[in-house]
């Protein structure tokens, strides 16, 4: 019988953490770190083996999973003092779920190829409930043996896999895209829901009528039934999107794509933000509507 891979988890916040219980749930005993004392505290108490660096998680597992907020955490996993890079195996291949921007993946890529490490470019989505109970998304471009080596992981973590390409960097192509609309739509229907309050109209009466009705989307049924409970703990915090729509933003200018409504939702995060609701979920955006 095949010995399963071993993995690694670097970064084991809300969606790191998710991954590495639902790996744990199913028989697998992730190797995890992360810079927050209190999170390694956390997956300690779960079972889970802390490593004392990524360059000591990357000697002993096969597949290591970067789970970080954003590039600069992604280099500094990768390439810093005892990063992955300075393990002295070389034989994990590295696989970044973390939302950045496709030249800044195959920068990555490109510095560990030519050490004889691989990168597998998988960017997530669906939020921590779904990776915990492993019905999340994950776009995967890069060489199709590699990622076919790890199916039974991959399998294990995402019931919903993509194969994209075998270019890295579509996979943070398509999950900015992605992105972009999921701002997008949170906006606007912050903007609708709210327009209904100020009317005086019984905001479950909206709700149930938008979810039944053309004006329905996932990202409306998911944040607007947060707002109805007045529950804005942070599952997704307002800078992680507001990063996603900056970045798609940016990447539309290099090819000349025009933007103007994702560049109108991402004015509105930025004023979520401004306004300090920087910690709660990204559904506070319907606070900038409201008096």
């Amino acid at each position: 019988m095949t010995t399963p891979p071993v993995v690694g988890v670097i970064g084991i916040g809300a969606m790191g953490l998710a991954i590495a219980k639902n790996l744990l749930s199913r028989g697998h005993l992730p190797l995890v770190r992360d810079v927050r004392r209190e999170a390694e505290d956390e997956a300690r108490e779960l079972g889970m083996e802390i490593a004392s660096s990524p360059a000591a998680l990357a000697d002993r597992v096969d597949l290591v999973l970067v789970v970080v907020v954003n590039a600069a955490e992604v280099e500094a996993v990768l390439f810093g003092a005892d990063g992955v890079a300075a393990g002295r195996t070389r034989r994990a291949t590295v696989m970044v779920c973390s939302t950045i921007a496709p030249e800044a993946v195959i920068g990555c890529a490109e510095r560990l190829r030519a050490l004889g490490i691989d990168l597998i470019d998988a960017p997530i989505s669906g939020g921590p409930a779904r990776a915990c109970a492993g019905t999340m998304s994950m776009m995967l471009a890069g060489d199709a043996r590699r990622i076919a080596e790890f199916d039974a992981i991959l399998t294990c973590m995402a019931n919903r896999r993509f194969i994209i390409s075998e270019r890295v960097g579509d996979g943070a192509r398509i999950k900015l895209v992605n992105n972009l609309l999921a701002g997008i739509n949170l906006v606007a229907a912050a903007e609708a829901f709210a327009l209904g309050e100020r009317m005086g109209l019984d905001p479950r009466r909206i709700y149930e009528v938008i979810c039944e009705s053309s004006g329905d989307s996932w990202v409306f049924q998911d944040r607007m039934g947060r707002v109805l409970e007045d529950d804005f703990g942070p599952r997704a915090r307002v800078p992680i999107l507001t990063k996603d729509v900056g970045l798609a933003t940016r990447m539309a200018d290099g090819v000349g794509a025009a933007t103007p409504l994702g560049r109108a939702a991402l004015a509105r995060l930025e004023q979520t933000v401004a306004e300090g609701y920087a910690g709660l979920d990204d559904a506070a955006v319907i606070k900038t509507y409201r008096p």
